[in-house]
């Protein structure tokens, strides 16, 4: 998993409330366990019209937006049932953050599992940073974790909190695989002490 330490890139304005995961990532899109590919289908069905081509009113196909490392989105994203396909989407898209006031836990969880950062704020800070958003091309926001802060194209700097643990595997780039090998001389030398004690076993 690739380490989050600071991001800035265009952030994507998405003034919607309760966006479930079938709005993330639609149920047709779920036949695959791989990563990678997901994001075509990323929205798509705000994304494209019934024939297949692009809805220009949606904010990532809009040329501003095309190419968003970050979504500035209303409260209660990921809302909805618990397919890990959403995060995967939105990453393998090249978003790597997405801020709210709330998130679906299991959507929440995930995210950090997958190398993205989800950011709770304020509903009086995701009202400014929905505005910054709103600049097209100069919708430039920097996520600095390490300082846990927000910079907006003005200057201007928000704070967030995020759990410790959360923080720590992002910054190192661990998954759940990556913290079980951070034990792995632990690991080691548990099976070596077991295969001396029970021999049969090894």
């Amino acid at each position: 998993m690739d380490k989050f330490v600071k991001l800035t890139g265009v952030a994507a304005p998405l003034p919607v409330v309760n966006v479930d995961t079938d709005m993330i990532i639609p149920k047709d899109y779920l036949k695959t366990i791989k990563r990678t590919g997901l994001g075509k289908g990323l929205f798509a069905e705000a994304r494209y019209n019934e024939d297949g081509s692009e809805n220009p009113d949606f904010v990532l196909n809009k040329p501003a937006y095309r190419d968003a490392k970050i979504l500035v989105a209303g409260d209660n994203f990921g809302c909805g049932s618990s397919r890990e396909h959403a995060p995967w989407a939105l990453l393998d898209f090249g978003i790597r953050c997405v801020i709210s006031t709330s998130f679906a836990d299991i959507f929440y969880n995930n995210c950090f599992k997958n190398g993205i950062l989800p950011i709770k704020v304020s509903q009086e800070n995701l009202d400014k940073l929905m505005d910054d958003a709103s600049r097209g091309s100069n919708a430039i926001l920097t996520v600095d974790l390490e300082n846990l802060e927000i910079t907006g194209p003005d200057g201007g700097s928000i704070k967030f909190d995020l759990d410790e643990f959360k923080r720590h595997c992002l910054l190192n780039g661990l998954d759940d695989i990556g913290l079980t090998m951070e034990k792995g001389k632990a690991i080691d030398a548990f099976e070596k002490k077991n295969a001396a004690s029970h021999p049969w076993a090894a």
